[in-house]
C-alpha cells in the first residue's frame, strides 16, 4: 500500500484459514476529479459500483467505487468495454507517466465505451439505451487555449486515470454528455473504446496534414505505431513505411497495410545504414515522419530519414530528454511538431470505423473479464508484450 495513506479495516473474511482484509479509505484520502468518489457505505440493499484501484506499486485492487450526484449536463455510463494503454501500464509499473505522479490510490483506465444507464435533465441527445464511447478528457473551456479551439492543451484538463482523477475501469461511470459518442449499430464497444487510442493517430495526422501525395514513415510498430498507420492510410497517404525492433509486430504491421518494414536495432551506430534501407523500402523521399516511441534512437531516426523541407511528428514519450541530431534537420528545414493527446476527434474516429475505412478489430489480441485475477492477468499480459497488442476487458 502507498505510504502516508489512512486506511480503515471495513470487513474481515476467513478463507480457507485466511484472514482478507477489505480495506477502505478514509476521508483524509478521498480526493479525486470528475469521474467518481472513493469508497463511503452505501445505503442497505444499494448496489456498489466496483473499480479497478492502483493502490500502490503492481498493486491493482477491485474495491467500491461511489459515484458523484448526476449533474444536469452528465451521463451514466455502465462500461462494457475498456482497453489497457501503454500508460496505464506505466502507473501500475512506476507509479508516474512523464510527470504525472500517483500519491493517493486511483481508478486505473481510460480506453472506454458503455450503455448509457441514466441522462440529466439538460441532456437532450441521449436516451438510456444508447451506446457510447468517451472522450476522457474534460477541459475548463474557459482558458485562452479552450476559448481558441485547442482544449487538448488545457492546464485545467480534468483526465481519466491521469493524477489526481480517478478513471473508467469501472462499472459504471458518471461523465459529461457531450464527451459521450453515439455508436452506429455496425461499430462494436470495443471498437468504440478503441476510438481513444486511434485519436492519437487521428490527431498526428491532422497536425502533419497528411495527404493522397504525402509518403509516410512509422517508427515503432506498437499499438501507437499501428494506430497511426492506419489513420494515415486513412487521410490518403499513398505509401507508408513501419519500423521496429521486433519481428513480430512488423509482421502484424505488414498484414495491416504498411507497404514496407525495416527492422532495425537500438545501438545508435546503425541509424545511418538505417535510414539508407528505410529510403530503399520507401523508394522516394519520406514526406512526414511519426516517431511514436520517442526515444533517442527512433527521433534520430526520423530526422535523418525525413527529406528537406519535410515534418517530424514527436507522438511518442518513451524518453522525458533526448540528445538528437537538430543542426542538420534544421539545416534541410524539417520541421519538428509534437502532438499531445487530441482534440475534437471522436466523430472522425467513429465514421472512419463506420465506413470501413479503418478496421481495429485485428488489434485487439487479448480479452479479459473484470475479476481480481482477470484483471491482474490482463495488465501482467499487456506489460509482457509479446503477441499482445491491446489487451480489453469486457465487463
Amino acid at each position: 500500500m502507498l505510504k502516508g495513506f489512512n486506511f480503515q479495516v471495513h470487513k474481515i473474511h476467513f478463507f480457507l484459514g485466511k484472514v482478507q482484509l477489505c480495506l477502505c479509505l478514509s476521508n483524509e484520502s478521498k480526493k479525486m476529479g470528475k469521474g467518481g468518489k472513493s469508497h463511503e457505505e452505501t445505503k442497505s440493499g444499494e448496489d456498489e459500483n466496483m473499480a479497478a484501484w492502483l493502490v500502490g506499486l503492481n498493486t491493482l485492487k477491485i474495491q467500491p467505487f461511489k459515484l458523484p450526484p448526476l449533474g444536469p449536463h452528465d451521463a451514466r455510463v455502465r462500461m462494457k468495454a475498456v482497453g489497457i494503454c501503454g500508460s496505464d501500464v506505466h502507473y501500475l509499473k512506476t507509479m508516474r507517466c512523464a510527470d504525472f505522479v500517483v500519491k493517493e490510490p486511483m481508478v486505473i483506465g481510460h480506453e472506454c465505451a458503455g450503455i448509457i444507464e441514466e441522462v440529466g435533465s439538460e441532456v437532450k441527445n441521449l436516451v438510456p439505451g444508447d451506446r457510447v464511447a468517451l472522450e476522457p478528457g474534460i477541459s475548463c473551456w474557459r482558458c485562452d487555449l479552450c476559448k481558441d479551439g485547442r482544449y487538448n492543451l488545457c492546464p485545467e484538463m480534468k483526465f481519466f486515470a491521469t493524477p489526481p482523477v480517478h478513471g473508467s475501469l469501472a462499472h459504471q461511470v458518471v461523465h459529461p454528455a457531450d464527451l459521450c459518442f453515439k455508436l452506429p449499430d455496425n461499430v462494436s464497444l470495443e471498437e468504440g473504446a478503441m476510438c481513444e487510442p486511434l485519436s492519437v493517430g487521428v490527431h498526428a495526422c491532422r497536425r502533419a496534414n497528411i495527404g493522397p501525395e504525402t509518403n509516410v514513415l512509422v517508427m515503432g510498430a506498437g499499438p501507437i505505431g499501428l494506430v497511426t498507420m492506419m489513420a494515415a492510410r486513412a487521410f490518403g497517404a499513398p505509401r507508408i513505411v513501419i519500423v521496429d525492433v521486433d519481428d513480430n509486430r512488423l509482421s502484424v504491421a505488414k498484414n495491416l497495410g504498411a507497404d514496407g518494414i525495416v527492422k532495425v536495432s537500438t545501438d545508435m551506430q546503425d541509424v545511418a545504414e538505417e535510414v539508407e534501407r528505410i529510403c530503399k523500402a520507401m523508394g522516394g523521399g519520406v514526406d512526414v515522419s511519426f516517431d511514436c516511441a520517442g526515444f533517442n534512437k527512433t527521433m534520430s531516426t526520423a530526422l535523418s530519414a525525413t527529406r528537406a523541407g519535410g515534418k517530424v511528428c514527436l507522438v511518442g514519450m518513451g524518453h522525458h530528454e533526448m540528445t538528437v541530431p537538430l543542426t542538420p534537420a534544421a539545416t534541410r528545414e524539417v520541421d519538428v511538431i509534437g502532438i499531445f493527446r487530441y482534440r475534437n476527434t471522436w466523430p472522425l474516429c467513429i465514421e472512419f470505423l463506420r465506413s470501413g475505412k479503418i478496421d481495429v478489430k485485428p488489434l485487439i489480441t487479448h480479452r479479459f473479464g473484470f475479476s481480481q485475477k482477470e484483471v491482474e492477468e490482463a495488465f501482467e499480459t499487456s506489460a509482457g508484450g509479446g503477441s499482445a497488442i491491446k489487451v480489453m476487458f469486457n465487463l
